[in-house]
């Protein structure tokens, strides 16, 4: 005991002189969940020795020396990058989309949509932007997210505007019929989910009741980008595959548009909304920095 009393003594006096990290590796100068709970980086603002702060690329540094707010990736003597595999960061993988490219893309969307919630529903389908090449990986990512975009006029809405369409998605035909009400199953979320039947395999998929509380989308971040990656991942809808084949199988951009309102656009029959997905897609692959590949229409 005595023993332990004169090392934590020791590592009091470093801490206080400014010398710990010297002694200390930088996993043991801030706990690994720091990550969930670091600052934004702020130029000028003052930080201690084993503060972690998330840079404008969405990367994470920890201060090695006291320091005014220094830039993290030029002054290397004072920062260094902070692992948050310990399980700071919530994505298995780590998505290759940053916080910051997120809200390059969407700068008026609504508060609902948050860039954690999108990360929280990743562990659902691990293999979302998450295969293939780095580029196929950021070229899934931006095809999703062009996808939302139009679906939700930029992140903005959350449910279906129009409300006398919301009666119209019931299909009684089904067994287990609508048991939340005729006007339950409007669309919400990021590829605004509609119908009972849709609403009975997604929550079937991600073992949540959205048959009966189909609410759940549009008052959970996590759950509506579930729905949205649901989809993405497992349905051909009027396509001939899933949008997440589309692009690992390199058949192009314009399959996902296809699969996903192609009966209303594709073909000729609504021109302007494929162009919208297309010039949606090209910004975020300028952003991520990849090129957009081939077969942007369908």
């Amino acid at each position: 005991m005595r023993r332990h009393r004169i090392m934590a003594l020791l590592i009091a006096i470093l801490v206080g002189s400014g010398l710990a990290a010297v002694f200390m590796p930088a996993a043991t100068a801030a706990t690994a969940d720091a990550c969930t709970s670091a600052p934004n980086w702020s130029a000028g603002t003052w930080y201690g020795t084993g503060n972690v702060v998330r840079y404008t690329d969405g990367k994470y540094y920890i201060a090695e020396h006291d320091n005014p707010g220094y830039d993290p990736t030029i002054s290397t003597w004072y920062w260094d990058p902070y692992s948050c595999s310990g399980g700071g960061d919530p994505s298995p993988s780590g998505f290759v989309v940053s916080e910051s490219q997120f809200n390059q893309m969407f700068p008026n969307r609504n508060s609902f949509y948050t860039y954690s919630g999108l990360k929280a529903a990743l562990s659902a389908y691990p293999g979302f932007a998450n295969t293939g090449s780095d580029t196929v990986k950021k070229q899934e990512a931006a095809a999703f997210l062009a996808n939302v975009s139009h679906e939700t006029g930029g992140l903005v809405h959350i449910v279906e505007q129009n409300q006398a369409n919301y009666p119209h998605y019931c299909d009684w035909s089904q067994p287990y019929g609508c048991p939340a009400g005729q006007a339950a199953y409007y669309g919400r979320g990021p590829i605004q989910l509609s119908w009972n039947f849709n609403y009975k395999a997604a929550g079937d998929a991600l073992g949540i009741d959205l048959l009966g509380n189909p609410w759940l989308v549009q008052n959970d971040a996590a759950v509506a980008w579930k729905t949205g990656l649901w989809y993405w991942n497992t349905q051909n809808g009027p396509g001939t595959m899933t949008p997440h084949n589309a692009m690992v199988n390199q058949a192009g951009f314009g399959q996902t548009i296809r699969s996903i309102n192609g009966s209303l656009e594709c073909d000729g029959r609504n021109p302007a909304q494929v162009q919208s997905r297309v010039n949606s897609y090209t910004q975020f692959t300028q952003i991520l920095g990849v090129p957009t590949g081939s077969n942007l229409y369908c």
